[in-house]
Order: C-alpha cells, then sequence, then structure tokens
C-alpha cells in the first residue's frame, strides 16, 4: 500500500498537468503546431481566449490559456501572423474568464 501511495501521486498530477492548454508564443512560423490571427471583433473569433496568470488555472481546450515562459512547457505552439488568409485559428481575447469557449466547434482539433 505504502508502495502504490506516491505513484497514485504521480499519475494524478500527470494528469492535471497534461489537461492545461499551455501555450508558448514562437519566432517563427515553421516551429509552430497552430498558426493564430487575432481578429478585432468576437463575432470573428473561432476561438474567445481568456488569459490565465497561473498554470494551475489553465483549461482544457476551452479557451483558457497559460502563456509558458518556454517552448518546452508548453502542448501547443503558436505563432502570431499579420494576415487572416495566413491563420489556422482566429482569435479574440476576452476580458472576462466566463466569456472564453470556442465559437467555431469545427476548428477544436487544432488545440488538442
Amino acid at each position: 500500500m505504502k508502495k502504490i501511495l506516491p505513484l497514485l501521486l504521480v499519475f494524478t498530477a500527470m494528469a492535471l498537468t497534461a489537461k492545461s492548454q499551455k501555450i508558448f508564443s514562437v519566432d517563427y512560423s515553421s516551429q509552430a503546431d497552430v498558426k493564430v490571427f487575432v481578429v478585432k471583433y468576437e463575432s470573428e473569433a473561432d476561438l474567445k481566449v481568456f488569459k490565465v496568470k497561473y498554470e494551475s488555472e489553465a483549461g482544457e481546450n476551452d479557451g483558457k490559456w497559460f502563456f509558458t515562459e518556454y517552448g518546452s512547457q508548453a502542448k501547443k505552439k503558436i505563432f502570431f501572423v499579420d494576415y487572416e488568409s495566413q491563420a489556422d485559428l482566429k482569435i479574440f481575447f476576452v476580458e472576462y474568464e466566463s466569456q472564453a469557449g470556442w465559437r467555431n466547434n469545427a476548428k477544436k482539433s487544432l488545440m488538442y
């Protein structure tokens, strides 16, 4: 029993970490998993994003993003493009956590 408890704690911690939507912004489009364009209006977005302050607050593909300091810590690497036509995903940054979420579920697979 004493040997099982530490293993259980490790697997639980790994599961919680794997679920968070940790994002890293890369410098070049070739390094990115997803190319992102920030739209001016909420109605144009595929995903409404809320930037959380702490890693533990990040969601699981629900628009609550935590931006990591290093690429190796991130689940997804994104590149912010200059033109909408270059983007895989259009996002809009919201002010409140409750506003975050998908508007276009067809694009949801991009962030898994």
